[in-house]
Formats: structure tokens, C-alpha cells, sequence
């Protein structure tokens, strides 16, 4: 079965508001495009990925996914949600047999563990929701066919993914991964992101450069 990774990317100066107390604009932006850049990478190495398509209005996202082997679609600023059926819409036209929407802004990203959830999603319809550090919402989502439900992401998606499998009559999963539960959207997340990577070698190399910076600051 052929898999493709779905990678919706806002644009670098809308990324991460709430960050807006703890780095500046431009420190933002550079964060956002490190995080970026290290799950392009990590989706690269993965070898049960054979496609990646960025959907993003982002010309510094189009370019990294240029320069990572990846495709891209413009997207019309209508939010996450928006950006990843655009992408499943995308695979399917491609003949791609399943996806996995998976969001920028966890650079941790461990190739391995990418290779481990999509090689246990074996029947055909099924969902497999990664839910984000607080258990409430979906950090990534794993479509078999890629349209078997629609991509719901925000507050409380965890819960609109199972309901919305269970109506398709689809298998559902719910499954822990813990390179993925690392997003970045407040302070508190950035600092857990900091510590997890303080105990690990290897892997988010562009966002450890950057954090290393700041920390010289």
C-alpha cells in the first residue's frame, strides 16, 4: 500500500501566536521554518512514506519542499482543517491508498516511529488518531483510503476522529507516538520541547540549532 505524508504549513508570520510573549516576530518566524524543515526531514528518512505534499501559501515552505523532494499545493488560508483535505484530495487524484496528515511544528520527529504507525495500520477502512500531549486534540491522523473520514482538526478533534470512524464504520485506533505528542504552540510547549530534546541525541537538528541560539541570547 502506497502512503502519503500530508504536511499543511502556515504561513511562517502567522505561525505561532501565542508565542508572541516569549519570542520576537522574526525569532518566530525562524522557529516555525527549523520545525518545518526537521519533519521534512524525518518524513524523507521514513521508508513506509512514498510521497510527501506540502499544502501551504508559504513561499519558504513551497521551497523547503523543493529542496526535500516533496510536492506541494498552494493553499487558500482557511485553516488546518482546509489544508489537509486539500492534501487528501491531492493523494487520492494520485492513486495513493492512505495518508497521514502530520503537522509542522513537531520537529522531533522520529522517522522510526513514523514507520511503526503506518506499518500497524493494516485493515482497510481504518483511522488512527496520534492525540496531542493534553489528549484532547489530534496531532496527526492516519486515513486508510485516504477519504474513509474527513480531517476535523481544533479543539476536542480527538473525539470528532472516533465519532466520525465509528460512522464510516471504520476501524479506529487511538495511538500514542512519542515523537508526535512534542508540538509547539505556547511557551509551556516550547520549554517541553526543549527538555525532551536535552535527554535524546539525534533528530531535530535545525530546531536544536536554533533553540541553542536563543539559549546564547
Amino acid at each position: 500500500m502506497r502512503t502519503c505524508a500530508v504536511l499543511p504549513v502556515k504561513r511562517f508570520d502567522d505561525a505561532k501566536q501565542r508565542l508572541d510573549k516569549t519570542l520576537s516576530s522574526g525569532t518566530r518566524r525562524a522557529l516555525a521554518e527549523a520545525m518545518v524543515t526537521d519533519v521534512l526531514t524525518a518524513l524523507r528518512r521514513a521508508s513506509s512514506i512514498d510521497g510527501v505534499v506540502v499544502v501551504t501559501g508559504e513561499g519558504g515552505a513551497q521551497n523547503l519542499a523543493r529542496a526535500y523532494d516533496a510536492e506541494y499545493i498552494d493553499d487558500d488560508d482557511r485553516g488546518h482543517s482546509h489544508a489537509a483535505r486539500a492534501g487528501v484530495d491531492w493523494a487520492l487524484e494520485r492513486g495513493f491508498d492512505r495518508v497521514l496528515v502530520v503537522p509542522g511544528d513537531c520537529p522531533a520527529l522520529n522517522p522510526a516511529e513514523v514507520d511503526t504507525l503506518v506499518a500497524a495500520a493494516h485493515a482497510t477502512p481504518a483511522v488512527v488518531v496520534v492525540p496531542d500531549r493534553h489528549g484532547t486534540g489530534t496531532n496527526a491522523l492516519l486515513l486508510s483510503p485516504p477519504d474513509v473520514i474527513a480531517p476535523s482538526f481544533g479543539p476536542g478533534s480527538r473525539e470528532r476522529h472516533e465519532e466520525a470512524a465509528h460512522a464510516a464504520g471504520a476501524g479506529c485506533e487511538v495511538t500514542e507516538v512519542a515523537s508526535l505528542v512534542l508540538d509547539v504552540d505556547t511557551a509551556e510547549d516550547l520549554q517541553a520541547l526543549r527538555d525532551s530534546l536535552a535527554e535524546r541525541t539525534g533528530g531535530a537538528a535545525h530546531t536544536r540549532g536554533l533553540l541553542a541560539r536563543l539559549a546564547r541570547w
